[in-house]
């Protein structure tokens, strides 16, 4: 079959749908990301690209500190609220129950399966983003998202973001076991 160009922003599969949060000028602020990625093993960083337009960047920048938080399906109507206004304007730190652990600065959402709270290591200037990278200082969830004391995808049943369509999606069925399948080729 021949292939055919796709175009240059192309998103080649579904991102996560996370809460980024931190405090701006003294009060919680969260805002709908996708680009989210974790970017070191040892010690645990991940990154995440946000559009230099946003509100929330200047609590990253001025406290050094971030949360990502994980929704659910059942989330989904808030989680896509916090994309569609500004924290500048509306405050969506309302729509949930907050709290903070061991850094104080970075707001994180009870409801949500899972929490990671940051501690800024470096952030990266791109032309239209800003790249933000944190170690991960701690991680929050609840027993019933765990099987055999690991976060468990089914039972957070994230969401799961498509662009350039702009669409929700949530995850399908296990495939296979990572790092075992492919030994059948050897």
């Amino acid at each position: 079959m021949e292939k055919i160009s796709a175009g240059k922003n192309v998103f080649a599969f579904p991102m996560p749908v996370t809460l980024l949060g931190a405090d701006v000028h003294g009060k919680p602020n969260f805002m709908a990301l996708g680009w989210v990625t974790r970017v070191n093993a040892n010690p645990p960083m991940i990154g995440c690209g946000v559009g230099r337009h946003h509100y929330t960047p200047i609590g990253i920048k001025e406290n050094k500190t971030f949360s990502i938080n994980v929704p659910d399906r059942p989330m989904m109507e808030k989680a896509d609220y916090c994309g569609i206004v500004s924290g500048e304007s509306e405050d969506k730190a309302k729509l949930f129950s907050i709290f903070y652990g061991e850094l104080k600065t970075a707001p994180m959402i009870r409801e949500c399966p899972v929490c990671l709270e940051c501690r800024l290591i470096q952030a990266v200037n791109y032309p239209t983003n800003e790249f933000f990278i944190g170690e991960i200082m701690a991680s929050y969830t609840e027993e019933r998202y765990l099987t055999r004391e690991k976060l468990d995808m089914k039972k957070i049943d994230p969401i799961l973001l498509s662009m350039p369509d702009n669409r929700y999606w949530t995850l399908g069925e296990h495939a296979g076991d990572a790092w075992s399948i492919g030994k059948s080729l050897k």
